[in-house]
């Protein structure tokens, strides 16, 4: 194998690079292969910079779970061909795995934290943007903490949901709740962590409806009210009833696990547009 062939297949191991952007960055260090990177970095830089307003609507998202922790990151990009890419998923991976070793940490302090190579989250972002040519950013970093937690991830890596509950419980119950999460899209974990503007705007749609239904006007906010209350037994967890099972709402499939269980919080994130 030629020495030219030979630093090639080096740098695209290295860079993940393409390779006609490798041989003309090859050419163009005159054969160097750290200014080589270098180049290829820069052009990641640009084309970052150039495309700063383009709408990054795919990506992938990742999530783990280990003891009271819980964390899910996702990297966004353009297109959907970018985000099944190997070397994509693997970049994102890698940092799931730094944001689970930094519990709790800033996003700011995430996109600072090193990689393996000692350069930065960002910085790799940035790199897999030139290499890509599409604008990257990280767009998801969400955690949770709690006596109990476990993680979901939808197939596909475009939807994940954790958990954390106030004991522990068994896997299988867990992963129940993180999927009902990631199926029915709850605003809450009960109705008071609805917030007050749904609540009005809930009621507000529901005295509209019964107007326009010709119901009595001293029967309007009694209805709406009755409306609220179904809005929260469809859209709060512990009120939903179970997917598996609905003869069941989420608050007693739990209770029959351990009369204490329950949510203490989650965190649902999706890249397409429901």
């Amino acid at each position: 194998m030629s020495k030219l062939l030979e630093d090639i297949k080096k740098l695209r191991a290295l860079t993940g690079a393409g390779l006609t952007d490798v041989k003309k960055a090859i050419e163009e260090a005159a054969g160097d292969l750290e200014k080589a990177i270098e180049l290829i970095r820069k052009r990641g830089q640009a084309i970052a910079a150039k495309r700063g307003d383009h709408e990054a609507e795919e990506g992938c998202i990742l999530a783990a779970h280990e003891g009271d922790y819980a964390v899910m990151v996702g990297v966004k990009c353009e297109t959907d061909f970018v985000a099944k890419n190997e070397d994509f998923i693997k970049l994102v991976s890698s940092i799931l795995e730094v944001a689970k070793a930094k519990k709790g940490a800033s996003k700011e302090e995430i996109l600072a934290a090193p990689l393996a190579d000692g350069r930065s989250v960002q910085d790799h972002i940035t790199e897999r943007s030139g290499v890509s040519g599409e604008k990257m950013e990280l767009g998801v970093y969400e955690f949770v903490q709690g006596a109990f937690t476990t993680s979901y991830i939808h197939p596909g890596n475009m939807l994940a949901t954790i958990v954390a509950f106030n004991e522990a419980t068994d896997a299988q119950v867990a992963r129940d709740v993180a999927m009902q999460i990631a199926a029915m899209a709850p605003v809450g974990i009960t109705e008071e962590d609805v917030p007050a503007d749904v609540k009005e705007r809930e009621l507000n749609l529901a005295r509209e409806k019964a107007r326009e239904a010709g119901k009595p006007e001293n029967l309007v906010d009694h209805i709406a009210q009755g409306a609220l209350k179904k809005y929260y037994k469809e859209n709060t967890l512990l009120d939903q009833l179970f997917v598996k099972d609905n003869k069941l709402t989420i608050a007693q499939y739990l209770q029959a696990q351990s009369k204490s269980l329950t949510v203490t919080a989650f965190k649902r994130v999706t890249l397409k547009a429901e």
